[in-house]
């Protein structure tokens, strides 16, 4: 891999590395072996589950379990070691670029996976539209510095010229070819790889790229640890740049979901008694389908969420104007005092509820009857809400604005487990 640095302002650099990967002959099915993105995987049932598939599952490095966070880092660290000297994982013989494609039902997703050259935030290169928790970005940074490895890509979208030259013709012409690996998971999508080594259309890609920048659709927290760890290691090196996954949805649009809060300490009686009057509270008798289609409803006409605990639903609509000006910021965009993970957040959370953002009152779920199944298991309060629009995500990080944190959920996610890339074999 060239470690040369980017020239400021040049674009989307993105270079090819020796990917590890799993050795199939070791370790058999990778479907057991694989992992959702870290933040994505319900703990502690689904890392139990996942534990449980197999000795080798990638989540032992991602989110390894010890009494202490440096403790977990170590083990991560010597497990990946063991796990290279054992065969378990292996190296790839050339630096390649890898196509990536999804597949579930009338769905396909293709992208290329590569080494990101990292750009000052400044260059407006690659876009965040999140905020970060530093707390989340000092552990991730914690876990790749003492792992030296990408262990899982970032999801990256850019907008292509749509004429089906430079990047995306060297996927179309590499996706006929046997792939590298191919697996369906658990949730019946199904994953291949195929290794792109070839001169020329690794300069194609490089060329392609140079004119485009990139809107961060998954990995703000890893994006920061990228940031956070170039920082420390300055000199040309591996460390430059970080593992992603860059996305053409001119060609291969991405879903918009929400992501929902599960309030751990709060039941929803409590919470629905410190709205008072200053939102429309309805109890909806129907299941959480057609719930669900309510509070879109309501979301195309103003700020609405879906709370759910106790055996019930409510949703929650019509707030205040009022109370809205005394808590959100006037000093940002329209369609940022209007999101409703603003409202979530400035208005309900931090006013109305009082509670403070850490892990052991709010929880951040992908998916909703994950958020729903928790909230009834252990008395608290989901929060559901409704997707924000993706043009409306792209517009605010264009213009250098950030989101509340967790306000989006891009997919279908890369799994995790398929490549990894070393820091220190590059």
């Amino acid at each position: 891999m060239n470690c040369e640095g980017p020239a400021a302002n040049e674009g989307l650099r993105l270079l090819p590395f020796r990917g590890l990967r799993y050795v199939t002959e070791r370790v058999g099915p990778l479907a057991a072996v694989t992992s959702p993105p870290y933040d994505v995987v319900v703990r502690p049932d689904g890392l139990v589950q996942l534990e449980s598939a197999h000795p080798h599952n990638i989540v032992r490095l991602i989110l390894p379990q010890a009494a202490a966070p440096a403790d977990g880092h170590r083990k991560a660290a010597d497990a990946l070691a063991r796990w290279l000297d054992q065969g378990i994982l292996a190296q790839d013989p050339r630096p390649a670029l890898y196509v990536y494609e999804q597949r579930h039902a009338d769905t396909v997703q293709r992208g290329v996976i590569g080494a990101l050259a990292l750009s000052e935030p400044t260059d407006g290169v690659v876009l965040p539209h999140e905020d970060v928790m530093p707390e989340v970005v000092a552990e991730r940074a914690a876990l790749m510095r003492t792992t030296a490895a990408n262990l899982e890509p970032l999801l990256l979208t850019y907008r292509g010229d749509g004429r089906g030259g430079g990047t995306a013709a060297v996927i179309e012409r590499t996706v006929p070819r046997p792939p590298l690996l191919a697996t369906t998971t658990e949730d019946g999508v199904r994953h291949r790889l195929w290794a792109v080594t070839d001169t020329d259309d690794l300069a194609a890609v490089d060329s392609d790229l140079a004119g485009h920048q990139a809107l961060i659709a998954d990995g703000h927290h890893r994006w920061a640890t990228y940031l956070r760890l170039r920082a420390e290691h300055p000199d040309p090196g591996p460390w430059n740049y970080g593992l992603v996954l860059l996305v053409d949805t001119t060609r291969y649009p991405l879903r918009v979901r929400a992501i929902h809060r599960l309030l751990h300490r709060l039941p929803v009686a409590d919470a629905l008694a410190a709205l008072g009057d200053s939102f429309r509270v309805r109890r909806l008798a129907a299941p959480l389908p057609e719930a669900l289609d309510k509070l879109a409803a309501a979301s195309a006409e103003g700020n609405a969420f879906l709370l759910a605990g106790g055996g019930t639903l409510h949703l929650v609509d019509h707030p205040d104007p009022g109370l809205l000006s005394r808590t959100v910021r006037g000093d940002r965009p329209e369609a940022w005092r209007t999101l409703d993970a603003t409202v979530l957040h400035a208005t309900l959370i931090d006013h109305v509820w009082g509670l403070p953002d850490t892990p052991d009152h709010i929880a951040y779920i992908h998916h909703t009857d994950a958020a729903v199944e928790q909230a009834e298991r252990h008395g608290g309060t989901a929060v559901l809400l409704h997707p924000v629009r993706e043009d409306v995500v792209r517009e605010l990080a264009r213009e250098g604005v950030t989101m509340p944190r967790k306000s989006t959920s891009f997919g279908p996610k890369p799994a995790t487990g398929l490549v990894l890339r070393s820091l220190d074999r590059e």
